[in-house]
C-alpha cells in the first residue's frame, strides 16, 4: 500500500509528500508519476502555484492577505482536490489529510 501526506507548504510546487522517504514517487512527490488524470494533475499543481500568495510576503507571521472569499475559495478547491486523489488513487493508497486552511 502506498502512503502520502497532503498538505500545502510555501515554496514548494506539490501538495503531496511521501509518507516513506524512500517512496518510489519522489520527495516531496511528483504529480507526474501518480496514476491520476491530466486534469486532477493540473489542479493539484495549480492548486499549489496558488498557495504560494497567500502568505504575506512582508511579514509572514501575519494572516493572510486573500480577502475571505479568496481563503475560501482556495480552501473549498483543496478540499475537493483531496476528495478527487483520494477516488482516483483508489483503495490501494492511503491520503493522510494534513491539510491546513489558509486563515
Amino acid at each position: 500500500m502506498d502512503h502520502l501526506r497532503y498538505f500545502y507548504e510555501y515554496g514548494v510546487d506539490t501538495p503531496l509528500w511521501p509518507h516513506d522517504m524512500e517512496s518510489p514517487y519522489g520527495h516531496p512527490t511528483e504529480l507526474a508519476r501518480l496514476p491520476i488524470s491530466a486534469a486532477l494533475r493540473a489542479e493539484l499543481s495549480e492548486l499549489a502555484d496558488r498557495y504560494q500568495s497567500s502568505l504575506d510576503q512582508e511579514y509572514p507571521p501575519d494572516p493572510s492577505p486573500w480577502p475571505r472569499e479568496e481563503q475560501d475559495r482556495f480552501n473549498a478547491r483543496a478540499r475537493a482536490a483531496l476528495v478527487a486523489l483520494r477516488r482516483e488513487l483508489g483503495p490501494g493508497w492511503t491520503v493522510d489529510d494534513r491539510f491546513v486552511p489558509v486563515d
